[in-house]
């Protein structure tokens, strides 16, 4: 292959230089040995004539081949390669196959990867939420928690416990029973209840103690017990929610004592109603000791001898006012007298007895008629004494105002008391029966309301310290109509057990 190259001095044509290739020998002195043996390599002019070629092991397959176009002033040559290799066989597809495989493998991993550790983020982010969310609200809460293994050691107080005992929370973890909380005189009470929940028998509804506080003050508890499972469902321990009932108990104090306050403030109220009655029924007693006594005195102050029988009778008709007196005395003193309340055993027909002579007193006022109907042999109550007086009082007195306008041959009070057959536990029903005008419906659905009264005078507190009083003994104040006109007032109370 031939370079022509003209040359000229300013305008004037001196010759031409010559250049003279030999394309064979340029491919193989250009060409590494290593690259020769695997392809074939030549060189063409832009009409594809051959112009040079170097082939060391033969003519190439075809299948990998390569060009390049290379641009000489005046002359165009392209350089091909073609590879003596043919297509890939069934094993090499099969190792390229596997790479690719392997390659998109390894992608998948490295994605399915990235997945994992994504959801594993946001899982364990999920996790940190949900632990500060119950950690703030264990630390809000005002109800103590306590956990404890199978074995009762302590393994998980919230600062509400620690607040209530008085103890920091490295005080209390691990520690088996007795507890430092525990009270000493309660001890014998916390160990039954603490082999209850071992044994898993302990009450759902809860069950009120005693605890001790770290400097030696006693609070009141109330403490609800629940398994504690995993979340396998086994059972692992206990969790226990405590709560102070100090103001509860508090509250309770001072509503018993209001109550009592106005329980005596009744009493003395019905006293001063009847207080005129009162004075009446006992001059009666007195003028007759005073007459008696007056006999037995002229007696004594004969010249002859005294008539024994006469001055011994006069003597024990005295004796019989002075008790009949001391008895309405000794009725009115145990009525009023302040105390607390205190259920014993009682006699139905005790209460009845004592109470009497008042009724009487407040009946004679409006020409009521009184009766009794006490079944003999009647068990005892376990009840407040003077808390009963005081509902039969109160209930008698309504049921005679009630009467005070109908005609003489109505009004007839009865009070009752019989056994309530076929009730279980056994129980006792008390009834005050009047034959008045009955109660209007819409002033029944306000009867018990506190300060509801139908009288002028009236605070309305009567029938809601009776209804507070029965429901201190366990019974429920009720009435209904009369089927003779008027209204029954009843209450049933449990009777007297060997186990009480």
């Amino acid at each position: 292959m031939d370079f022509y190259l003209p040359l000229f001095d300013g305008t004037t044509w001196l010759g031409t230089l010559t250049a003279s290739y030999d394309l064979n020998k340029l491919l193989e002195g250009t060409t590494p040995w290593w690259f020769a043996q695997e392809h074939q390599i030549s060189l063409s002019d832009s009409d594809d004539h051959l112009l040079a070629q170097r082939a060391a092991l033969g003519p190439g397959r075809g299948v990998y081949t390569h060009s390049r176009v290379m641009e000489f002033p005046g002359q165009t040559l392209i350089l091909h390669t073609n590879s003596l290799k043919g297509a890939p066989s069934l094993v090499p597809k099969l190792l390229a196959g596997s790479v690719i495989v392997l390659a998109l493998g390894l992608m998948l991993s490295l994605w399915t990867l990235w997945r994992h550790v994504a959801r594993r983020l946001a899982a364990e982010s999920a996790l940190r939420q949900q632990m500060s969310f119950r950690t703030a609200m264990e630390n809000s809460l005002v109800t103590g928690m306590r956990a404890r293994d199978l074995a009762g050691r302590v393994t998980y107080v919230n600062p509400a416990f620690c607040q209530i005992v008085g103890y920091e929370e490295h005080e209390l973890l691990g520690k088996l029973p007795p507890m430092p909380y525990w009270a000493p005189e309660a001890m014998i009470d916390y160990q039954e209840r603490f082999a209850q929940v071992l044994a898993g028998t302990i009450t759902p509804q809860g069950f009120e103690t005693i605890f001790q506080r770290a400097d030696g003050t006693r609070i009141p508890v109330l403490i609800f017990e629940s398994p504690l499972l995993d979340e396998a469902g086994k059972h692992t321990g206990w969790m226990g929610s405590i709560l102070d009932i100090s103001d509860r108990k508090r509250v309770e104090e001072l509503n018993r004592q209001q109550q009592e306050k106005l329980q005596t403030s009744a009493r003395l109220a019905t006293m001063g109603e009847i207080s005129s009655m009162l004075a009446h029924e006992l001059n009666q007693p007195l003028a007759a000791i005073s007459s008696y006594t007056t006999g037995a005195l002229n007696l004594l102050q004969q010249p002859q001898a005294p008539d024994t029988k006469l001055l011994q009778a006069a003597l024990e008709k005295a004796s019989t006012q002075a008790q009949r007196a001391g008895q309405i005395i000794r009725s009115v003193h145990e009525f009023v007298k302040k105390r607390e309340p205190t259920r014993l055993p009682v006699a139905v027909q005790e209460i009845v007895d004592t109470i009497l002579p008042l009724v009487e007193l407040q009946a004679q006022r409006y020409f009521v008629k009184v009766e009794t109907e006490v079944a003999q042999g009647l068990p005892q109550l376990l009840a407040d004494k003077t808390m009963l007086e005081q509902v039969l009082l109160n209930l008698t007195r309504n049921a005679i105002e009630a009467m005070r306008d109908v005609p003489p041959a109505r009004r007839v009070l009865r009070l009752r008391a019989q056994p309530d057959i076929g009730s279980e536990p056994p129980s006792l029903t008390f009834a005050v029966i009047d034959q008045g005008h009955g109660i209007a419906p819409d002033v029944a659905a306000r009867l018990f309301s506190p300060f509801f009264s139908t009288k002028a005078e009236g605070m309305g507190m009567g029938l809601n310290i009776c209804r507070t009083a029965i429901e201190f003994h366990g019974g429920v104040l009720q009435h209904e109509n009369h089927a003779a006109g008027g209204t029954i007032f009843k209450f049933s109370l449990p009777v007297l057990t060997q186990a009480d």
